[in-house]
C-alpha cells in the first residue's frame, strides 16, 4: 500500500522528457469509449463559450489542448478535456459529469494522467454530508468499499495523497487516485474500472428517485460551489500557466465550472 506525496509539477520536472503519445492516445480512446456511453443516455447540447477551446495551443508542435462542455436536461455541465505536451512527458485528460438536480446521484469524476508514468482519478462525487446521511452512503460507497480496499492492496498501484488538503476533502471514501507504472496489465486494470464505474453510474441515473421540485434550487446551487471550488483550486493549474499563461488557464478554469456558460441550467 504505497504512497505518493508530491506536487503534479514536481513529478514532471523530476522525471525525464519523453514522448508519452503511445499512452496518450490510449487515454483518448478510452476516454471517447466511456464518453459514447453516456451520449447514448443523456441528451446533450455542445455549450458555445467552448467552441473557442476546441483546440488551443500550439500542439503537435508545443504544449496544446482541448476543451469542449456539454449540458442537457438532466446534465448540468460535462467536461471533455485534455491539456499538455504529449511529446514531453505530460498529457492530463478529464471526462466529468455534473447532474442536474432532478436526482441525487453522485456525479462522475474521472481524470487520467501521464507525466510519464500513469495516474488516474476515479470518484463519485457525493451530493450530501455523508455523515449526516447514512442511507446516501450505503446506498451509492458501502456496497463498493470492499473492491476499493481490494484494489488498494495492488503493489503496482501507489495511492497518490495530494499536497491540497482541499483536494484531499474532495474525495468520496472510494475515491480511486493513483500512481502506476505504464504496463499493459496495468493500463487494463485502467481501462476495466473506468468503464466497470460509468456502467454502474448510468444504472444508478436510471433508478434514482426524483428530487421533489422544492429541494431542487438549493441543490443546484450547492453542486455549482462545489464544482467551481474544486476547479479554481485543482493545483494542477499551475501546469496550465506554465504552458499557456494566466489569462488563458483562467479560461480553462472558467470552461471547467461552467463561468462562461450560455446554456440555461437545468
Amino acid at each position: 500500500m504505497a504512497e505518493t506525496l508530491r506536487h503534479v509539477e514536481d513529478m514532471v520536472d523530476n522525471s525525464p522528457a519523453v514522448d508519452v503519445h503511445e499512452t496518450f492516445h490510449l487515454y483518448q480512446e478510452l476516454l471517447a469509449e466511456l464518453k459514447a456511453k453516456i451520449d447514448a443516455r443523456f441528451e446533450l447540447q455542445r455549450d458555445p463559450s467552448t467552441l473557442e477551446l476546441e483546440s488551443y495551443g500550439q500542439y503537435p508542435d508545443g504544449p496544446g489542448g482541448s476543451l469542449a462542455a456539454y449540458s442537457g436536461p438532466e446534465v448540468d455541465w460535462m467536461v471533455h478535456s485534455w491539456l499538455g505536451n504529449p511529446s514531453a512527458s505530460f498529457a492530463n485528460l478529464h471526462l466529468t459529469v455534473w447532474l442536474g438536480p432532478q436526482v441525487k446521484v453522485p456525479h462522475l469524476g474521472l481524470a487520467l494522467l501521464v507525466w510519464p508514468e500513469g495516474w488516474f482519478y476515479l470518484d463519485s462525487v457525493p451530493r450530501v454530508n455523508l455523515i449526516s446521511d447514512g442511507a446516501y452512503y450505503d446506498s451509492y460507497y458501502a456496497p463498493l468499499d470492499a473492491d476499493w480496499l481490494a484494489h488498494r492492496a495492488d503493489p503496482e498501484f501507489e495511492y497518490f495523497v495530494s499536497r491540497a488538503g482541499f483536494i484531499r476533502a474532495s474525495l468520496s471514501p472510494t475515491a480511486y487516485c493513483y500512481s502506476f507504472g505504464r504496463s499493459a496489465r496495468n493500463l487494463d486494470i485502467v481501462r476495466k474500472l473506468t468503464h466497470e464505474h460509468v456502467d454502474r453510474w448510468l444504472r444508478w441515473v436510471d433508478e434514482a428517485p426524483p428530487v421533489p421540485e422544492h429541494e431542487r434550487a438549493a441543490l443546484a446551487e450547492t453542486d455549482l460551489r462545489m464544482r467551481r471550488n474544486i476547479a479554481e483550486r485543482d493545483p494542477a493549474n499551475v501546469m496550465g500557466v506554465r504552458f499557456f499563461g494566466q489569462e488563458t488557464t483562467d479560461k480553462l478554469v472558467r470552461g471547467l465550472w461552467g463561468g462562461d456558460r450560455k446554456s440555461a441550467r437545468p
